[in-house]
């Protein structure tokens, strides 16, 4: 029988139960008690390098995320003191209105992988503890970590702030693009420049090619880069350009390592502690706006002795 005991999952996770894993990354999720000491046990080991890898929908990343899983499979190193024995999945889906799970299940999506011991994939849902997927991301990388895995992909379902959020918990953001995107890459201007570590043109077997790299080429020279993020083309159905890509993905993970690297882990960390402190702030906010201290400022403001900077002023000094 499994335990409900985080430190005694732990143990089992480490030992190779993926039952184990999957109750853990489930505290995660759902939040309360559990979720929080599963977090604590969590941060005290090593976090993966996580490879995010975003787009629009349709893009093929599904499939471009399974090749390079086959791909890094075959390599087991990220360059130097990279090395890994498995390699963990986050497929970040939208929720299905009437159970609250993931539409896309993980083993439709990975099915090669499925039966894999040295694979771990898991679909997360849009909903969960406060904080929701900005929260349960980095909290399940970390538990993935704490169980020995130093590889993790993050494959989101789009580009929208979510996506945005859930890549900057990534080490490497990858963002898909296909041959004709161009509308939307106009769209999605400020969130790409954000996040993109790599660009790839998938379905690069298609007409256009030239034009999305230009404007790709285009837009990067807006910017000011330390790292000016690679063009990288594919075609993900038969695996064209994915040894190309994975080059990409070890040539910033060693950029990353390098001399400024706790600079980089200490604003990664800051990312993670912002975001916590703001879903707090906001669950203090929503309790606030309730009850009989809340319904008299209203009143006040109502009435017209008071302003709504006075009334929020009171409300925080009452709490």
């Amino acid at each position: 029988m499994i335990p409900r005991d985080p430190s005694e999952l732990f143990a089992l996770a480490n030992n190779g139960s993926r039952t184990a894993l999957a109750r853990l990354l489930s505290y995660v999720e759902a939040g309360g008690a559990p979720q929080r000491e599963t977090v604590a046990l969590a941060y005290q080991a090593a976090s993966p390098y996580v490879v995010g890898i975003t787009g629009a929908p349709g893009g093929g990343k599904s499939t471009l995320t399974d090749r390079l899983l086959t791909f890094s499979l075959e390599r087991r190193s990220l360059g130097r003191d990279g090395d890994f024995d498995q390699v963990g999945v986050l497929c970040v889906d939208p929720s299905s209105p009437y159970t609250g799970g993931a539409i896309l299940g993980d083993r439709v999506r990975m099915q090669d992988h499925a039966t894999d011991e040295r694979v771990f994939i898991r679909s997360m849902a849009t909903r969960g503890h406060l904080g929701g997927l900005s929260l349960a991301v980095p909290d399940a990388l970390r538990v993935l970590g704490a169980a020995h895995f130093r590889l993790a992909f993050v494959e989101t379902v789009g580009v929208g702030q979510m996506e945005v959020e859930i890549a900057s918990a990534a080490d490497t953001t990858v963002v898909v693009t296909n041959p004709g995107w161009g509308d939307a890459m106009q769209a999605n201007k400020a969130g790409l420049l954000e996040v993109a570590d790599v660009f790839v043109i998938n379905k690069a077997d298609r007409a256009g090619v030239r034009e999305t790299r230009r404007d790709l080429e285009q837009m990067l020279d807006l910017g000011t880069h330390e790292w000016r993020p690679p063009i990288i083309e594919t075609t993900a159905t038969n695996a064209g350009g994915v040894e190309q890509l994975w080059d990409a993905l070890v040539a910033h993970r060693d950029f990353v390592r390098g001399p400024n690297f706790d600079a980089h882990r200490r604003k990664h960390l800051a990312r993670e502690l912002d975001k916590v402190l703001a879903v707090m702030l906001h669950a203090q906010v929503t309790e606030l706006a309730h009850g009989d201290s809340y319904d008299a400022q209203i009143d006040a403001l109502l009435a017209g002795t008071t302003d709504p900077y006075h009334a929020a002023e009171t409300l925080l000094a009452r709490s």
